[in-house]
């Protein structure tokens, strides 16, 4: 049985898995009018933007970490195709809860660049009774 060839999928995965997120959240944000859509899908298209530019700055932290010399060739690509999923999961996750705050400032910049509506934005409406009950 013949593995050499395995070593080289992984890593075509690897690189094809990376180049497809990249392309789908670009396709995303170049098709579509946002002067059109309500609040929640751009606050989707916000976090899906968030979580990559986590995901980028996770990989490049990851850059930093020393290798072990030790690993095959075929171990080391399999290793790198398992962190890249780690990463992105990750990525998914710290942006999926609070997150840096990237998504709602960018969310509230295309809010006002497109012109949408605060009254289908559900956190708007709670930080207006928030600050009523304040008053």
């Amino acid at each position: 049985m013949d593995i050499s060839n395995v070593a080289s999928m992984y890593s075509d995965m690897y690189s094809t898995a990376a180049n497809q997120t990249a392309s789908k959240l670009q396709d995303k944000l170049e098709g579509a009018d946002y002067s059109k859509v309500d609040s929640g899908e751009l606050m989707d298209a916000c976090r899906q933007f968030e979580a990559y530019f986590i995901e980028q700055m996770y990989k490049a932290m990851l850059k930093t970490v020393p290798n072990n010399e030790n690993t095959s060739n075929y171990t080391g690509n399999l290793m790198d195709y398992y962190k890249d999923q780690m990463v992105q999961s990750m990525a998914e996750e710290t942006a999926s809860g609070s997150g840096l705050g990237l998504a709602q400032m960018l969310y509230e910049q295309m809010k006002r660049n497109y012109g949408i509506s605060d009254v289908a934005d559900p956190k708007a409406g709670r930080e207006h009774i928030v600050s009523a009950v304040m008053d």
